[in-house]
């Protein structure tokens, strides 16, 4: 599958099939993250593999109780040195969880992006130190579901030749 084709494929899965995932894929997961573009080149990230089930159900707790997290195989928590790189950690944590999602579709696997979380209930559940941040958590394991995609603005919605305003040609 070309990049392009993931993109197009890639869904929000709500419900997974309880089937663990094998370490390889995880590495693999991992390293398309490692890979990633960031600011300056600091790689102000960090991330963390909760395959526990009793952590996972805390996590739905800390997440405003998305009860479907506790049924994926994995949730990676990505979190950003906020002293390291403080105006640019957020992004630089986003891209390379995208990179993870993209690589995760490939690889036929389903994710969904949590971010609504209470940030304090998730560090100390999985002892995060002060100076990083929580930016998001991933669910990823085998999809139980195949929904439809959804509704997308049309590029002239959203799109501007040069300055505001002026539609591209």
């Amino acid at each position: 599958m070309d990049v392009f084709e993931a993109i197009r494929r890639r869904r929000s899965i709500r419900k997974y099939h309880r089937k663990n995932l094998d370490w390889n894929t995880i590495i693999r997961l991992l390293e398309a993250a490692r890979l990633a573009p960031s600011a300056k080149n600091l790689q102000p990230w960090k991330f963390i593999v909760v395959s526990d089930q009793e952590l996972k159900d805390k996590l739905v707790k800390a997440c405003y109780n998305q009860k479907f997290i506790a049924d994926a195989s994995i949730v990676i928590v990505g979190i950003g040195d906020a002293e390291l790189s403080p105006r640019r950690y957020q992004t630089d944590v986003t891209i390379a969880l995208e990179h993870i999602v993209l690589e995760a579709t490939e690889l036929g696997l389903g994710t969904c992006w949590i971010g609504a979380f209470k940030e304090d209930e998730v560090k100390e559940l999985l002892k995060i130190p002060d100076k990083y941040r929580v930016v998001a958590l991933l669910t990823i394991g085998y999809p139980a579901e195949s929904p439809p995609p959804r509704p997308r603005k049309k590029l002239k919605e959203i799109v501007y030749h040069n300055v505001y305003g002026v539609e591209l040609r």
